[in-house]
Parts: C-alpha cells; sequence; structure tokens
C-alpha cells in the first residue's frame, strides 16, 4: 500500500462532491488522501488543503487575479499558484478531476511532478486532444463520460476505477534506472538503423532512452536534459526543425536545441531527416506547397521534401544553437545523405539541397576545440556511420 499521501486535486467549489466521493474509494483501496482545493470561490466541503494555501504559493497579483471576478484570469493564476504548489509537495502520487477549467488547472501542477510519480487526471476533455494538457510530462487522462456535475451511476464507476488506478500505481512504484548514465537519442523511421546501431553498441555503458522525433519527443529529451537525468545526448535526427521552419505537424518549438547549452552535456547532433517536412493525410498539406515534391509515408502521413533555400535556412538556425553551446559539441555531416529516403536512387535524394544544408552549417558554426563539425563521406545509415558516432561520444563524454 502506499506509503505517501495520494493528492486529490480539483474544485471544490464545483466538484465537492466528487472529491469527497473519490477520495472515499481511495481511503477504502487502502491509500491516504489528501483532498487539495484548486477552486476560485467558496467550496461545499471542508478540504484538508485550502485554496488559499495553493494560491500563497502563485506569483505577486495571484490573490488580486482571483478576486477580480474574471473567470479566465483566476483560473491563470490558480494554474500557475498549483504549479508552485505542486513542486514543493512530496506526495505518493496526484489524482485530478475537472471541466475545462479544472484540467487546465490541475494539469499544469502535474507537469511540473516528476517523470515516475503516478498521474492521473479525470477529465471531461480527455477524449479529445489532450496534447496542450499532457505536454511532454507523463500525465494519465481519463474521460470522464458524463460531465462532473454531480455524482450518477456513471461517475461513481468512473471514478472508483480511477481510484483503483492510483492507488495501484502508487503502491508499488519501480525505480527508474538500472545504475548507468542514461543517455538521450533521437530516432525517426528513415534513421532507425543508425540509431538502433548506436544504441546497441552504448547499451553495456548506458541507459539509452530512444525519443521518437515527433515534436514531444525532443521536446521531452530536453525536458530530461534540464531536469539532469542524462549524462549526454546523441541527436542524430533533428527532424522537427523542418517541421518548426516550414510549419509541418511535428514542430520540436523554437526552443530546440536550447538545453543543450543551459545544461553543457556531451552532444553529439547530426542532420537526420532534414529532408523532411511532416504532414498529416495529403488534403491537410497547406496551399503554399501544392505542386512540390511528396512521399506519402502512409494513409495518414504526408513528407514533403525540403528545398534548397529551406536546407540553407534550417543550417542556419541549427548553427546559431550550436554557437550557443559551451560544453563539448560534435555535429556530424553524412556527405551521402540524410535519411532512409534521402540515398541515391531514393525519392528524396537531392544532393543540391544537400550541399545546401552542410554549406549553411559551415559558414554558421564558429568551430573551437568543444564545437566541431565533422564531415564523413557516408550515408546516415551505413553502419560506419554509426561507429563514428559512437567513437566521437565516448571522446567528448571522458572529459
Amino acid at each position: 500500500m502506499p506509503t505517501g499521501h495520494i493528492h486529490v486535486v480539483g474544485t471544490a467549489d464545483t466538484k465537492g462532491e466528487e472529491l469527497a466521493w473519490l477520495a472515499d474509494c481511495i481511503r477504502q483501496a487502502g491509500g491516504k488522501p489528501l483532498i487539495v482545493d484548486v477552486g476560485t470561490a467558496e467550496p461545499t466541503i471542508r478540504p484538508d488543503i485550502a485554496a488559499g494555501t495553493v494560491a500563497a504559493e502563485g506569483p505577486a497579483g495571484t490573490a488580486e487575479a482571483l478576486a477580480s471576478g474574471d473567470r479566465g484570469r483566476a483560473v491563470a493564476a490558480m494554474a500557475e499558484a498549483f504549479a508552485a504548489f505542486a513542486r514543493q509537495q512530496d506526495i505518493a502520487g496526484v489524482i485530478g478531476i475537472g471541466g475545462g477549467g479544472g484540467t487546465s488547472i490541475v494539469t499544469a501542477g502535474m507537469r511540473h511532478l516528476p517523470l515516475g510519480l503516478p498521474k492521473l487526471m479525470v477529465s471531461t476533455l480527455a477524449s479529445g486532444d489532450v496534447a496542450p494538457y499532457v505536454g511532454v510530462s507523463d500525465i494519465m487522462m481519463m474521460p470522464s463520460i458524463t460531465d462532473m456535475a454531480g455524482l450518477n451511476r456513471i461517475s461513481r464507476v468512473v471514478l472508483h476505477n480511477a481510484a483503483q488506478a492510483i492507488v495501484a500505481m502508487a503502491a508499488s512504484p519501480l525505480a527508474a534506472g538500472d545504475g548507468k548514465p542514461a543517455l538521450g537519442l533521437t530516432m525517426f523511421g528513415v534513421t532507425t538503423d543508425c540509431v538502433t546501431a548506436i544504441a546497441k553498441m552504448l547499451r553495456s555503458d548506458y541507459d539509452c532512452l530512444v525519443f521518437h522525433a515527433t515534436g514531444t519527443g525532443g521536446r521531452t529529451m530536453e525536458k530530461l536534459a534540464d531536469s539532469g537525468m542524462l549524462a549526454g545526448i546523441l541527436d542524430i535526427t533533428t527532424t522537427e526543425v523542418c517541421d518548426f521552419l516550414f510549419g509541418g505537424v511535428l514542430s520540436g518549438g523554437p526552443e530546440r536545441l536550447d538545453a543543450v547549452a543551459r545544461t553543457k552535456l556531451p552532444y553529439v547532433g547530426s542532420v537526420g531527416a532534414l529532408d523532411m517536412v511532416n504532414f498529416w493525410a495529403p488534403e491537410t498539406v497547406p496551399e503554399r506547397y501544392r505542386g512540390r515534391l511528396f512521399y506519402n509515408h502512409n494513409a495518414n502521413v504526408t513528407l514533403m521534401r525540403t528545398t534548397e533555400e529551406e536546407c540553407h535556412q534550417m543550417g542556419k538556425w541549427i548553427g546559431h544553437k550550436l554557437n550557443a553551446c559551451e560544453g563539448p559539441v560534435r555535429f556530424l555531416i553524412p556527405e551521402k545523405g540524410v535519411s532512409a529516403l534521402d540515398i541515391e536512387g531514393g525519392a528524396f535524394f537531392d544532393q543540391a539541397a544537400d550541399t545546401a544544408l552542410f554549406a549553411a552549417l559551415e559558414e554558421t558554426v564558429v568551430e573551437t576545440a568543444d564545437r566541431r563539425l565533422l564531415r564523413y563521406p557516408l550515408h546516415i545509415n551505413d553502419p560506419a556511420f554509426a561507429e563514428a558516432a559512437v567513437a566521437v561520444f565516448r571522446e567528448i563524454s571522458r572529459g
């Protein structure tokens, strides 16, 4: 059974009955619940931790925002306060309930909690797009089915099941890691051969965490770097930069690579899959891109080949990011292609575009003893390229 408390979080002004029921279910299952109120009005039950206690952790202006009568402003203020409150807690798990406002408040705090700590959000929004609420965390979203406007035969079952789940997760935590230092690696389907080979060569000494470069993958890896959980990064697949710069659906955002500069971790990067921008089904491709070279990865994913101009722009963007890094950096250029599609005879083979990318990197990156560009007459998925990446990483990680 859990040794710490399970925080049961919601707006006790509108969800008091549900919070009390959920806490009782957790208690009956062997857990130790504490009801945390994140409401912005007078609660209908007596919580264990009052909204005022949570609000006191917010920045200057929180009290004013909560008293303003502006619901949007009050919800935003309480979300920020709960995030600050949650960071200070030593708990076995957290479970939240809510509609739109409650989900926004509770998940804001959950996103600041450590990976691996049980986090379960029962929400009226859980059957839709939950990306804004989950972010790069491990929050589990459970649909409430009915609205939370008083208990009923369905909501009782859903909350009971949620209670059983959070108690079970909190009761048997698994210690992360196996004693080896952890590495972050980025991979896409078209760089799988390379990254799989790298991980295989490093696995005897490192816990290799491979992230799918789908936007959230790169951001998650960098969040772990910031948290101190990584000993180094092999960012072979920087394709999320394509989608950020050119409107694709798998963007890593404007802060991609910033964690490398902040942490000064040993970093080996490359140009994996910079030959493609990702869109969903063909009809979702923006009109401005009609007539471009496309590859239908499957019925729901359409890849667009990047042009010489776009490759030059990406090279400059990445180069400026690398120039901000003061730790050991090696950026590897595979001269014979950057993905499984960008190979002689492949659908995206374009030497001129690749040359523009490599030239822009060389024009932009200011090389130092710690920051170097390395060119290889190899394809990115050539086994020799993986061997080179491993050798370079071992060299810079020793220092």
